[in-house]
């Protein structure tokens, strides 16, 4: 019998009720990386688990994506877009600062009503837009529409070895509305402002004006600083998730942490002592580090290939650039 999870004191109880992805067509391993960087297949392999990732063409767009993705995901819960009240659409990666993605996706797909905002965590943005949907359908008790979507390789310098061979590009969407009983555990979350230079970009959109010889502007990241943190501190923050949910490790029916490395997923899942009935989303083998898009296709890959079931319970949790984090325990859709 699955547990009851906890939830604050309200009208409607936030549920997710479907889920929908889109991942680029294109293929890219690690021997097309090697032709960047000096680095090997095996070398690749042995620090992140990638082998390949997926890149996008100069069509799928970030509202491309997140549309597609989008639409997949009212289709499974069954809800047409005019009954959705809000678009929440979590990236770092929309190269225009103005209007958010959002308003463009809400009209592509015919939520034409609805709110729509964009928020930046870096990779720990979907958990965080999911927290703000699941108080938006207590408060409101209306359907709300949250996608994670990035489109890396436009920050990606192909001449940093330390980050070339890392990221990839997607979308991922899930729906969330009332239900009769809670499918969304409280959130715990936070961000340590002191290590903003682990993971950031070169220089800031403000230094091209009257710079023409200026680099285009890349990520960068402190890859050891931001394992020892991920793999020491974020053990931490899923334990409480845990705790504030109701519920113990051998209760999970998944663990789907934000795809960053394979190396830290793997001391994440020893440092809650999760059973070995526990199932670990390792997305990032074939999808590469998606940044905010990387819970919801890694959930979606789960779910497709039934390694876990509708209604199961997982541990969701986020964090990079900020650095910030935010963690939950869901219900699957």
């Amino acid at each position: 019998m699955t547990p009851r999870l906890n939830s604050s004191p309200s009208q409607c109880a936030p549920a997710l009720m479907g889920v929908g992805t889109h991942r680029p067509h294109r293929i890219v391993d690690n021997d097309e990386i090697c032709q960047y960087i000096e680095s090997s297949d095996e070398w690749i392999r042995s620090r992140t688990g990638i082998v390949t990732r997926r890149w996008a063409a100069p069509d799928e767009s970030i509202a491309e994506m997140a549309s597609l993705a989008a639409e997949k995901a009212l289709a499974a819960a069954g809800i047409q877009a005019d009954a959705i009240d809000c678009v929440i659409v979590a990236t770092f990666t929309h190269l225009k600062q103005t209007p958010a993605v959002a308003a463009e996706v809400s009209h592509r797909i015919g939520a034409v009503e609805a709110a729509a905002f964009d928020i930046s965590a870096g990779c720990a943005g979907f958990v965080h837009g999911l927290a703000l949907a699941a108080d938006t359908v207590r408060s409101r008790g209306r359907h709300v529409l949250v996608i994670g979507a990035e489109r890396m390789t436009d920050l990606l310098d192909l001449e940093d070895r330390s980050t070339a061979f890392i990221f990839g590009d997607g979308a991922g969407a899930v729906v969330l509305g009332p239900a009769a009983t809670p499918g969304i555990a409280p959130v715990v979350w936070g961000a340590d402002g002191s290590q903003t230079d682990a993971i950031s970009q070169t220089v800031s959109w403000g230094e091209l004006r009257g710079a023409p010889n200026q680099r285009w502007p890349a990520l960068r990241q402190d890859g050891q600083k931001v394992f020892r943190w991920a793999v020491y501190e974020m053990a931490k923050v899923a334990q409480e998730a845990l705790d504030v949910a109701g519920v113990e490790a051998g209760d999970l029916d998944a663990f789907i942490p934000h795809q960053a490395n394979v190396r830290i997923i793997d001391a994440l899942a020893r440092g809650i002592r999760l059973p070995e009935h526990v199932v670990v989303a390792r997305d990032i083998v074939t999808t590469g580090n998606t940044s905010g898009a990387s819970i919801p296709l890694a959930m979606e890959a789960l779910l497709s290939a039934g390694e876990v079931r509708s209604g199961g319970l997982a541990l969701l949790l986020g964090y990079g650039a900020g650095l910030s984090y935010a963690a939950t325990v869901v219900a699957l859709p």
